[in-house]
């Protein structure tokens, strides 16, 4: 689900800055209103579906032709990144990052407060998403127990502090209200004397960074759902890779059609909101499974510490949900005490302290099951512990909208999963028994 949420996000966001780079800024006019829809559905982006239709072919085509033609956009984006980064630090004002454009706005380098960092934090989620995609690949590499681990570790240190330069260039090219939410970072030139040809520069290169963004999801996504396919939680059909191409045809083009679908009608703070909160809650999971793993049952031949009988899960499950409370305690407390007041601080200290007791007592308690042979999260229990206060912490940032709509797409696929794949995914696995493999097609094996 935020696979295909971003990726329609990314897309309707690549209309903008198409129509920048070819002096066509206003996004509105490369789409059509459909009056009678309601608002948020009712401008058809066509640009964004050619767009995704596009990539899906290619991906369809072959993993090593499209791993071709992103590292050579990859190189072109990087060079237009620290292009902009150059460009806002040598043409910016440090005035601007206290300073509103309009002085009825709040201003100072917190203009709402640390709430409105967090806010902002849950917001740009979104821009964390993919670095898993390299993982979908482990069958695709020569060497993954080394390889997956540095793709995944040094993608992220990397994007993160071009991440942070680029919105600090940002923030002092333009005060904060005058920013383009569309496309901030040529907007930031439009209209400047002499500095015009920026904009349409900086629209060009987060259009082939936006190409880049979409080719690496919609590759990671088709190869999650092609071994989600294999499991039999969804149809084998979505497993089936073509004998030529060597890629999971079926899934790639469900999931660009999906994708599509969602991009001709839907507005990019719907989606960007979808894809937050999807993201902080599997990340949520992924956290707690984490610890799961490591204390309970760990993946096959992993060595065992405590002897060959599975520990009791009851420890790790108490742990894991009297944790899980105490953040939602202090996201509470945050969100609802009155500011200033002792009694606030003083909840929130008191929650502070007893999720570190809790982590402290865990530690101690219990002892780990398995240790990883190849490589596993370290500091174990408090990273993953720190992602799961962050993560609920962050879930409570969002607004009401967001949960509704969450709400429907989640019960969705429960009633999916409840009524198809429980059955298929049981009957699977007896099939594996009997057979002594399970093969969903003839060249997908498991």
């Amino acid at each position: 689900m935020e696979y295909v949420f971003s990726n329609a996000a990314v897309a309707r966001s690549f209309t903008a800055y198409m129509g920048t780079a070819v002096g066509v800024d206003a996004p509105s006019k490369w789409r059509i209103a459909v009056p009678g829809l309601p608002n948020g559905f009712n401008q058809v982006d066509l640009v964004a579906v050619g767009v995704i239709l596009l990539i899906s072919v290619c991906i369809c085509y072959s993993t090593k032709e499209s791993s071709k033609v992103n590292m050579v956009l990859t190189a072109v984006h990087v060079a237009f990144i620290l292009f902009i980064i150059v460009m806002g630090f040598w043409r910016g004002d440090a005035r601007n990052l206290t300073h509103p454009a309009d002085p009825a706005h709040p201003g100072g380098f917190f203009p709402n407060g640390v709430g409105g960092v967090f806010s902002g934090a849950a917001m740009v989620y979104l821009s964390y998403i993919g670095y898993d995609a390299v993982s979908t690949m482990a069958e695709e590499v020569e060497r993954p127990a080394r390889d997956i681990p540095i793709g995944v570790s040094g993608s992220v240190i990397i994007v993160t502090v071009l991440y942070c330069l680029m919105a600090a260039s940002m923030s002092m090219l333009l005060p904060y209200d005058a920013i383009d939410t569309e496309a901030p970072f040529s907007g930031a030139f439009r209209g400047s004397d002499g500095w015009g040809w920026v904009s349409n520069v900086i629209g060009a290169g987060a259009s082939l960074g936006i190409l880049t963004s979409l080719m690496v999801a919609m590759l990671g996504q088709a190869r999650y759902l092609c071994v989600i396919g294999r499991s039999g939680v969804m149809p084998a059909w979505l497993a089936k890779v073509h004998p030529k191409t060597a890629t999971p045809v079926n899934a790639s083009a469900f999931l660009g059609l999906l994708t599509a679908a969602l991009a001709l009608f839907t507005e990019l703070d719907i989606l960007l909101n979808l894809v937050c909160i999807g993201t902080l809650f599997v990340f949520y999971m992924v956290s707690n499974a984490v610890v799961y793993r490591r204390y309970v049952v760990g993946p096959t031949g992993s060595s065992t510490e405590s002897g060959d009988r599975q520990p009791s899960a009851w420890p790790t499950l108490a742990f894991l949900l009297a944790f899980s409370l105490i953040a939602l305690s202090f996201t509470l407390v945050w969100k609802l005490a009155p500011e200033g007041g002792r009694t606030r601080v003083g909840l929130l200290s008191a929650c502070g302290a007893a999720a570190v007791a809790t982590v402290g007592a865990f530690q101690a308690l219990v002892p780990q099951a398995h240790t990883p042979e190849l490589w596993g999260v370290p500091g174990m229990p408090w990273v993953p512990a720190a992602s799961v206060f962050l993560n609920v912490f962050l879930l409570g940032s969002l607004d009401r909208p967001s949960y509704v709509r969450f709400g429907f797409f989640s019960a969705a696929a429960v009633l999916v999963y409840v009524l198809y794949s429980v059955h298929a995914s049981y009957d699977a696995e007896e099939s594996a028994t009997l057979d002594g493999a399970k093969v969903q097609d003839e060249a997908c094996r498991v």
